[in-house]
Formats: C-alpha cells, sequence, structure tokens
C-alpha cells in the first residue's frame, strides 16, 4: 500500500515528514519511537482525524479503520458498542469471548474500567472490514493476559482479512511479537523500515540501535 510524501506542521513547527512509504499489504508494521517522535501524529493523519499540511491526503480511496489511543465508549451497553460496527451476533460473540468481556456484555459501557473499555473499542474495531487498520496504542490499558489475547485477534484478523494493519506501539517487544515490518520514527522523521527481526536484532542506522539499546534490547 502506497502513502503519499506529506507533512505535518503545528504552529508553524513541523512535526512530521514522511517521504513516500510503502506498507507491506496484508501484514502487520508497527511504528515506534520514543515520545514526541510522531508515532501517534501519523496515525491521526493517515486516518484523516488530521489533515496534511496543503490538505494533502497521503491515502487515495482506502478503506480506513482507526482505533485511537484514548478508547471511547458510548452511552449504551457493552454489547450494543460493539455492535455498532456492523459484523453479526456470532463474530460479536467470538470477539467478547476471546477478551473475556461476556459477563460485561449487557453492562453499561461508560462504567467499564480503562481496560475493559480499551477491550471492547478494540472488538468493535475488529466487526468491521477495511483496506488499512490502524490502531494507536490499543493494548497500552490492557494486562498482560488481555494483551496477548488482542495480538492473537489481531494477528487471526490481518490473516483471514487480508486487512494491511498499522500498528503504533511503545513496546518493541509487542513489535518483535506480532509485526511483519517495522517503521522507527525519531524527531517525525522514518529513521529505518524493514523486517521486524532484522530491524530490532541488527539494524543498520545509529540512531535505530541508540534507540533500542536505552530500551533495554
Amino acid at each position: 500500500m502506497r502513502i503519499a510524501a506529506f507533512t505535518k506542521t503545528y504552529k508553524g513547527r513541523l512535526v512530521l515528514n514522511m517521504p513516500e512509504t510503502t506498507l507491506a499489504d496484508g501484514k502487520i508494521t508497527a511504528v515506534i519511537g520514543a515520545n514526541g517522535s510522531g508515532k501517534s501524529t501519523l496515525a491521526r493523519v493517515l486516518s484523516g482525524i488530521e489533515t496534511a499540511d496543503r490538505k494533502l491526503h497521503p491515502l487515495s480511496g482506502v478503506a480506513v479503520g482507526y482505533m485511537p489511543q484514548k478508547s471511547y465508549a458510548f452511552r449504551m451497553s457493552t454489547e450494543r458498542n460493539i455492535a455498532l460496527n456492523g459484523g453479526d451476533a456470532a463474530r460479536r460473540e467470538r470477539l467478547m469471548n476471546a477478551l473475556r468481556l461476556q459477563a460485561l456484555g449487557k453492562q453499561r459501557a461508560k462504567k467499564l474500567s480503562g481496560g475493559e473499555t480499551a477491550k471492547m473499542a478494540l472488538a468493535r474495531i475488529l466487526m468491521g472490514r477495511y483496506e488499512l487498520l490502524i490502531l494507536d496504542e490499543p493494548t497500552a490499558a490492557m494486562d498482560m493476559e488481555s494483551t496477548l489475547a488482542a495480538e492473537c485477534l489481531l494477528a487471526d484478523y490481518c490473516r483471514e482479512s487480508g486487512c494491511t494493519v498499522l500498528l503504533v506501539t511503545h513496546s518493541i517487544q509487542q513489535a518483535r511479537r506480532l509485526a511483519d515490518e517495522v517503521i522507527f520514527l525519531h524527531k517525525g522523521e522514518p529513521v529505518e523500515q524493514g523486517e521486524t527481526s532484522t530491524v530490532l536484532s541488527t539494524p543498520a542506522q545509529p540512531l535505530t540501535r541508540r534507540f533500542l539499546e536505552f530500551y533495554g534490547l
């Protein structure tokens, strides 16, 4: 999937400078980098939540799904929240069971904890069908057991649907477990992109090596 080159400026400050980029079709690409590197800005621009400079649209004619970093709940039950994105009841039940939400199905979603809300939001987005699915730190509020269940669901979704997935994550370990490719952002620019095993074990760029050394790899 081709993403056109674009920039994003906030109040006169360039925060993202992306060259033309290609995402591996039907694969999971993780975006890693320090806080403030532009990861969430990239997700918001590609999802259409924010516009790039000069109102450029980096993606053209692509059906995009987006799960923001802050999960949200509508004023209805958990199961009705999940059903808002279409799909059938059997799929909803499978997702709820996998994420251990079945006991919370009739509960008002506004009363869920942060981790439960994140699981509900993930189930809701996975009810849909997209060409590109963008997830911004989808498991940050989840415990380890829920995180691993969510990763299995994402991998299955990508494989079964053929959807291309862009995963923003602060967890190098999650990128290693889940992603086929990695993009490393530094100060708003992609420094390195390639197969996950290669980038994380033998990075080509000194900035990538320093980042991974700092995070204990």
